[in-house]
């Protein structure tokens, strides 16, 4: 007998890193179920609850009976209806039912085409600094993702000469982020013109992710790149769910938009993959996209108080620097100013190790920027109670000013 010998993984998947997202707040989480008092700034979802109305619908559905194989693998018809109607309204989109579908969380949405749209050996450019899937989920089929660095005088923002630059005769396709997870950066309508026309002139297909589209602030609009014409229409994926909008993570539910062959390739693969999504979720979706979206104000309200004074408290510590985000609920502060300095045994050379200090010194959790590109950053989320922000803050600080 033949006893086989060594990793029993693919080598593409040997070339992966764990989400450090997810590895953080599972740290976190075990240190509070240990007794360790940790305020977990690392997360990226919503404190709020799922609304009430949207909560009832899912009930329904169970207490009806959609508990079984209740719809094509691309999503129930009425949800993917609704979906065009937001698409419509809010992006000024024109979609068929036929070039949508709908899948398990926006990341596997992003898993999902991918998979049906890359060739081993194609390139993707990522521009810094990118949500961790990203750089990741390409090479379970081999493709390439080619980190292009932007520069904070940018914003932290794509332009067209950087875009230029990367292509190469092997460029397949385009992160985008707008607003972005980490550093809450949106795109005006002009910057994305510029860069689709980059993207049309070289025929580069584009992935939009505008999961956090209804999270902007002061005088942010969202715009998505697919609106700018048709030419860039055809290239461009557009992904979305209800995770962020909706304060729905757990429920799983994504979707995209795209070309017909594009979402025709995408059902082929969910239908080997996943079958379908929940078909309790699908229904309380279609409730989150028809019903009221009041909620949607008050929730916006609490994260823009959050943010402004997040950013306040970080500005006056010596040596950080903190933009004000104009899109989601995440800050994403230089503490290079903190590399080189050390307390006791804890030296801090980057931002791993400083988050790794942040995290037993100061029992805060935040996410190294290195997880996201980025060498001086790291991401901190105030999508939790100002109550903890404040504490969390007050920590922070403390656990800085300590390291000389």
């Amino acid at each position: 007998m033949t006893v086989r010998t060594g990793i029993p993984q693919s080598h593409n998947v040997q070339q992966m890193q764990e989400s450090i997202t997810m590895s953080i707040t599972a740290r976190a989480a075990a240190m509070k179920r240990e007794g360790v008092d940790v305020i977990a700034l690392s997360a990226g979802e919503p404190d709020f609850d799922t609304p009430a109305n949207i909560k009832a619908a899912g009930i329904r559905a169970i207490e009806k009976g959609f508990t079984k194989y209740d719809s094509p693998g691309s999503g129930i018809l009425s949800l993917k209806e609704a979906i065009v109607r937001k698409l419509k309204d809010d992006n000024g989109l024109d979609y068929s039912p036929q070039q949508i579908t709908v899948n398990n969380g926006a990341k596997n949405t992003i898993f999902v085409a991918l998979v049906s749209m890359l060739n081993s050996d194609d390139e993707v450019i990522v521009p810094t600094p990118y949500w961790v899937s990203y750089v990741e989920q390409p090479k379970v089929v081999g493709a390439v993702p080619k980190v292009v660095e932007t520069r904070a005088e940018n914003g932290l923002k794509l332009t067209p000469q950087e875009l230029r630059q990367a292509i190469t005769p092997s460029t397949k396709l385009l992160f985008l982020c707008s607003p972005s997870n980490p550093s809450g950066a949106v795109y005006s309508q002009e910057e994305l013109r510029c860069l689709a026309d980059v993207l049309v002139e070289h025929g580069i297909y584009v992935i939009s992710d505008e999961i956090y589209e209804k999270l902007v602030y002061d005088e942010a609009r969202h715009h998505s790149i697919a609106s700018i014409g048709e030419d860039i229409k055809e290239l461009t994926l557009v992904v979305n769910g209800l995770s962020k909008s909706h304060a729905m993570t757990g429920w799983r539910m994504g979707y995209a938009a795209a070309a017909a062959p594009i979402i025709a390739g995408m059902n082929k693969v969910q239908s080997q993959e996943l079958t379908q999504i929940s078909s309790i979720t699908q229904r309380a979706a279609v409730e989150a996209l028809t019903g009221p979206q009041d909620f949607l104000g008050e929730m916006l309200s609490a994260f823009d108080e959050r943010r402004k004074f997040v950013v306040g408290r970080l500005n006056k510590i010596p040596g950080v620097i903190c933009p004000m985000p104009k899109g989601a609920f995440y800050v994403y502060p230089d503490l290079s100013a903190y590399f080189g300095r050390s307390k006791g045994d804890w030296e801090v050379s980057d931002s791993m190790s400083l988050c790794e200090y942040l995290l037993e010194e100061g029992r805060i959790a935040c996410v190294p920027g290195a997880g996201f590109g980025t060498r001086e950053h790291i991401r901190i989320s105030y999508a939790t109670s100002m109550e903890a922000l404040t504490t969390g803050m007050d920590r922070l600080g403390s656990a800085l000013l300590q390291l000389s």
